[in-house]
């Protein structure tokens, strides 16, 4: 008789061998932003936000900061090379070691293929894309009433509606 397989215990479950390399697709306001610190904990891995990403270059008040500042108060996007790049410096961070999700990039198909590109030159594959779907009139109502604590850019006290967080913007963007 076969010995019986030792069961499953939440430890094995919390605690998985290796980290994931993944993508977290959807617009703003789908939950990537809130579902991202679950899966970091428990891959043990760094989430690397493009949206905190740059305004944390403002709010270091760096050169870039308000090259960055400019062309985002002028409604345009930031370049693709300069987001990889701030992607791939990001990577090289400790908290990166066992992994990384991506959370707002790529959104097309030019910035998958640079991202493809940049993962390629550091031998690094994607474990997964998740992507989290919603419902239009419940993302624009999330989005709308969405306020943030200005100096971190996350839900917290004293809170702030951010200025791209507007009706009129989000259904132009799409």
């Amino acid at each position: 008789m076969a010995p019986a397989s030792s069961p499953i215990t939440s430890e094995k479950l919390d605690k998985p061998s290796r980290g994931i390399n993944a993508v977290l697709l959807g617009p703003p306001g789908s939950g990537k932003g809130t579902q991202a610190p679950l899966f970091k904990e428990r891959y043990c891995v760094c989430h690397l936000s493009t949206g905190d990403m740059l305004r944390a270059e403002i709010q270091a008040g760096s050169k870039i900061g308000a090259e960055l500042k400019k062309i985002m108060d002028e409604g345009k996007l930031v370049s693709d090379d300069l987001v990889v790049d701030m992607i791939d410096s990001n990577l090289d961070k400790p908290e990166c070691k066992r992994g990384f999700l991506l959370d707002g990039f790529p959104r097309s198909v030019p910035q998958a293929e640079k991202l493809d590109q940049m993962l390629s030159k550091r031998k690094t594959k994607l474990d997964a894309v998740i992507e989290f779907g919603i419902d239009d009139n419940l993302l624009v109502r999330r989005i709308t009433g969405r306020m943030i604590h200005q100096p971190s850019g996350r839900s917290y006290l004293p809170l702030i509606k951010r200025s791209d967080d507007n009706a009129e913007i989000q259904l132009h963007a799409g």
